[in-house]
């Protein structure tokens, strides 16, 4: 196997990273989180990145887009691979010779451990087995808390008919869709010159439901980056007035719910089921399979159902809203930590705790 590391940066796009993101786009593990794009969006905000890769026969067969970001006044650098790395999990021999090159692109960028989230589902590899595998790797599986992305999701099967995607979801979503219509909201796709209006039903929607929201210049930054090829943003309207907006992204056949924001006026209008309808029939016609609303509790189904109608707090907010699409529940294996320095560890657990 050939292996080769690649810097990102503000670089041209070269055919290096086409054949990488052609290589995530048919991963069955690929990400929008794994792509060159991603890279260029973080490299904005402090972060920069690094590619390892193993090639057979001239062809990818694995690899991982690699973060870096230095903390704590230099004292904590971390790596982190978002939904990553991208290899055949069932052939221990290419992911050890993987996380050599890993563990190698560490050592250049003085990190003292790399945190590590496959978009690596839980029925492809039960947690008994990942635990296993993880030991004989000698990476460390994390407790739940210790995620950074949302471990468990709801995927929407796109590939049966419009109508039938309706009648597989909740009676109540069908009607609320179907409500935001006849009174009187429309959905257009937004454009860069948008983003103020993304940003004011954002800062809206975080003071109402108390989450943390980026910083206005990082959802343009994204979009700017993004849009049209791999995203795109949602405004749904009344009487011209912006009710509430989303953006998502497609790569290959996964589409994948990003952000959204709502404002507090004409909510009885249902505006933010109308805009994920219009999402929905947008990543059908794009040839997405499938519509990932990233992000729900991680809790078992029994207990989402037991809890969904009382609980608010965290992801309990929107599971709520999100149930109603008729969506898979699915988890991923959750995150594993590498760690090449001990005292970095410690450092990055108290961070995490404060």
């Amino acid at each position: 196997m050939l292996d080769k590391f690649l810097s990102l940066g503000e670089q041209p796009y070269s055919q290096d990273d086409a054949e990488w993101d052609a290589f995530v786009a048919a991963h069955p593990n690929g990400s929008i989180l794994q792509t060159t794009n991603w890279a260029r969006l973080k490299n904005r905000f402090s972060w920069a990145a690094k590619r390892v890769w193993l090639k057979k026969d001239g062809q990818l067969v694995a690899g991982a887009q690699i973060l870096f970001r230095s903390a704590a006044f230099g004292i904590l650098k971390m790596a982190y691979i978002p939904h990553g790395p991208l290899v055949d999990w069932q052939d221990e021999e290419m992911v050890a010779a993987l996380f050599n090159q890993i563990d190698w692109a560490c050592y250049e960028n003085r990190a003292g451990l790399v945190k590590m989230e496959p978009l690596l589902w839980q029925d492809e590899m039960p947690a008994a087995a990942w635990q296993t595998f993880c030991q004989r790797q000698e990476v460390t599986t994390q407790p739940d808390s210790d995620t950074i992305q949302p471990p468990r999701t709801s995927i929407v099967d796109l590939r049966p008919s419009l109508d039938d995607i309706l009648a597989n979801m909740k009676s109540k979503t069908r009607y609320n869709i179907r409500l935001s219509a006849k009174k009187g909201v429309t959905v257009r796709q937004g454009t860069l010159a948008d983003i103020p209006i993304f940003n004011q039903l954002m800062r809206v929607t975080g003071q109402r439901d108390a989450f943390g929201v980026h910083e206005p210049i990082y959802y343009k930054a994204f979009f700017e980056i993004f849009a049209p090829e791999q995203a795109a943003m949602f405004i749904a309207e009344f009487e011209e007035r912006p009710l509430a907006a989303i953006i998502v992204s497609a790569v290959g056949e996964k589409a994948v719910y990003l952000y959204g924001a709502s404002g507090n006026e004409e909510r009885q209008r249902m505006p933010s089921y109308a805009v994920q309808w219009a999402a929905i029939q947008w990543a059908r016609a794009r040839g997405c399979t499938e519509y990932d609303l990233w992000g729900i509790p991680d809790a078992e189904p029994d207990e989402l159902e037991t809890n969904f109608t009382q609980r608010r707090d965290g992801l309990w907010g929107v599971y709520r809203f999100k149930r109603g699409f008729g969506g898979q529940i699915k988890r991923t294996v959750g995150a594993t930590d590498r760690v090449y320095n001990k005292r970095v560890k410690k450092l990055y657990e108290w961070r995490r705790r404060r």
